[in-house]
């Protein structure tokens, strides 16, 4: 949910080397010797030697398990080709120098655990085959850094069952390759539940045959939907489908008003609520079952069904057909809290047929409020401190996930993760308003949540960018292996290193136009407190994704670029046009001069150097001080001449 949901929501050549650079360094943690990945591992131990990823580099199957593994094998092939830049080739039989091999068996490991033994060839050995896809996710990340890996051993699974991402596209419609490139980067990190909220106050978002009225313009097609899930499944990623209700029901209720049904909850007063449904006509419940009916074949791979159940009535006085109907259909002390009980369990039932397990927010729910409890078998989403607290649901008999509202929202227009509080100080077992549980095992894990409370607010480049860092502090701490890192400024360079899965839009390419962030030093470009004033002077502070740091490069066609922020629109400048050493970087109204144009050229060992068309200087900051002054300066090889972009 969001946060209080609607309660609380206030150089041409250098462009054609590829963004993945396979550098000789091996991939490995300086203060640890660990292999740098996110998440990190869960053991390492050291060997002796290296292996060395080369031309001749293949992906090699145990034919006993190649009717499992030969599909996974084939999409490792893929990303190590778009990784390469060559064809990675893959066959059954015995690893040779410098192969991949893949195989099944596990030792007793965890479902999604995976061994993996580093020498002259790599081995990854996975309980399941999602254990051995999420090793040779660990391997890819490791390729990106460099083709060489250090030797040794190492075995790995999470500590939650659930680690992903919610997006609201029933606000703010976002299209089928933005949700496919979400899942890729996901799979990426060993993230494996993505939640799709569907329905809410400005869309229905799927295309309907029983309900056609109810479709909004922007919509997912059922063959949309099954390209999503054959995504979702060949990277190991579960997708969970939501229609919220009763509340949130805006779109829906829109639409069957256009057709002259009126299924809006009203008060005894007449007013009326767009977002409620009046669960007292038995109208309601047939357009629901008709929904929900349609479409949970369509997701069948799915185990789960989300019914929302958030932010509906708070005032049950001010309804009394909802006393009337909860009487009648639940007996004579039943309350009108009870019709919304009963819901859930009716559609509980309904979910049930599709062989599903249905999931809901925590809000609805407390104590003595009603005769009826919600069915056990539920799954509680824990976003909101209200109603019964995480252990009074498990004492319940419920299953719950932490989606608690701090750290986990990212609303558009409003409050962003605190990723720094998240790496430091919060864990999944830690719930909103400091609600802790006894029972860790009854905790699924945690999911980042887009909230698209103002639709208009970020593009969906800008979302991208804005979650990046999110998402890997979250993967580390629902995986829940030791950290690399003890600080989260610390733990930007590894983020930084992993970087983005091979598939996503440009990698390889070398062209970087889009939505970036520049880090060096674990400090981020920033236009200071998002100001729209020009002439103001850019600096570096801690980074946390939101639009002040984030930057959108536009190719010129010299091959530099031109870098305008998401907040002020303004573009990054050399004061003055000046050619000294020493001038002030700042933003500006975009001119088209060469003082506002950058090139950007890889370095060896990772990164990039940001030099001024004009004056021919770089990019500098000052210190890793938060603050620190943006200037150019002459080339010094210098660590805060050197940015990684994100």
């Amino acid at each position: 949910m969001r946060p209080l949901r609607t309660l609380a929501a206030a150089a041409l050549a250098a462009s054609l080397v590829p963004v993945y650079l396979l550098a000789a360094a091996p991939a490995t943690h300086a203060a640890t010797g660990t292999p740098t990945t996110v998440p990190s591992l869960r053991s390492w131990t050291a060997g002796t030697g290296s292996f060395s990823f080369t031309s001749a580099s293949r992906v090699v199957v145990d034919p006993a398990y190649a009717a499992q593994l030969t599909a996974d094998a084939n999409t490792f092939a893929a990303d190590l080709s778009a990784l390469e830049g060559r064809t990675v080739a893959v066959v059954q039989g015995a690893a040779g120098v410098g192969d991949i091999a893949l195989t099944l068996g596990g030792n007793g490991l965890p479902a999604e655990g995976y061994a993996m033994t580093v020498g002259s060839s790599i081995s990854v050995q996975g309980a399941t085959t999602t254990g051995e896809f999420w090793g040779t996710r660990t391997v890819l990340q490791m390729l990106h850094q460099g083709s060489t890996i250090t030797a040794g051993t190492a075995t790995d699974s999470p500590t939650k069952a659930e680690r992903g991402l919610m997006i609201d596209t029933g606000r703010r419609f976002f299209d089928v390759p933005f949700v496919e490139n979400q899942i890729r980067d996901m799979a990426y990190l060993k993230m494996n539940y993505l939640h799709l909220h569907l329905s809410d106050t400005f869309g229905f978002r799927l295309e309907s045959s029983t309900h056609p009225e109810v479709t909004s313009t922007q919509h997912y097609s059922k063959q949309d939907i099954a390209d999503i899930i054959a995504v979702g499944n060949k990277y190991h990623v579960t997708i969970v489908p939501e229609i919220d209700m009763p509340g949130h029901m805006d779109a829906i209720l829109t639409g069957e008003l256009n057709i002259g049904h009126d299924y809006r909850l009203k008060d005894s007063s007449g007013g009326v609520s767009s977002a409620f449904i009046d669960l007292s006509i038995p109208g309601a419940r047939t357009l629901i079952s008709d929904l929900v009916n349609e479409y949970l074949p369509l997701f069948a791979s799915s185990r789960y069904w989300h019914i929302g159940a958030d932010e509906y009535v708070t005032n049950y006085s001010a309804y009394p057909q909802l006393l009337t109907y909860a009487r009648a259909n639940y007996g004579a002390s039943a309350t009108a809290k009870d019709t919304y009980y009963g819901f859930i369990n009716w559609a509980d039932s309904l979910v049930k047929t599709g062989a599903k397990t249905t999931r809901m927010w925590n809000d609805g729910i407390k104590a003595g409020d009603g005769t009826i409890s919600p069915n056990a078998d539920i799954v509680v989403e824990y976003w909101y401190n209200y109603g019964l607290t995480p252990q009074q649901l498990i004492n319940a008999g419920h299953t719950v996930a932490n989606e608690s509202w701090d750290p986990t929202y990212y609303v558009y227009g409003g409050s962003k993760p605190n990723t720094t509080w998240m790496y430091e100080t919060w864990n999944p077992d830690l719930f909103q308003g400091g609600n802790t549980i006894n029972s860790a095992s009854k905790n699924l894990g945690s999911l980042l949540h887009v909230w698209c409370d103002n639709p208009s607010a970020e593009t969906q480049d800008q979302t991208a960018a804005g979650i990046k860092y999110p998402m890997r502090d979250l993967a580390q701490m629902t995986w829940g292996t030791p950290k690399l890192a003890a600080t989260y400024a610390a733990f930007v360079p590894t983020m930084d290193a992993v970087g983005r899965n091979p598939l996503w839009p440009g990698s390889g390419t070398g062209n970087l136009n889009g939505v970036h962030t520049l880090t060096t030093g674990g400090k981020a470009l920033d236009d200071p407190g998002g100001s729209t004033t020009t002439g103001t002077q850019l600096i570096t502070w801690a980074l946390h994704g939101g639009a002040n740091q984030q930057w959108t490069f536009t190719q010129q066609s010299d091959g530099s670029y031109t870098l305008v922020n998401g907040t002020s629109g303004l573009c990054a400048d050399v004061n003055g046009g000046s050619t000294a050493a020493g001038a002030k970087i700042i933003q500006w109204t975009c001119s088209g001069t060469t003082n506002q144009e950058w090139t950007v050229t890889p370095l060896a060992g990772g990164g990039y150097t940001v030099k001024s068309v004009k004056s021919g200087l770089l990019l500098t900051t000052a210190s890793t001080a938060d603050g620190a002054l943006l200037t150019q300066q002459a080339d010094t090889n210098s660590a805060l001449q050197h940015w990684t972009i994100g």
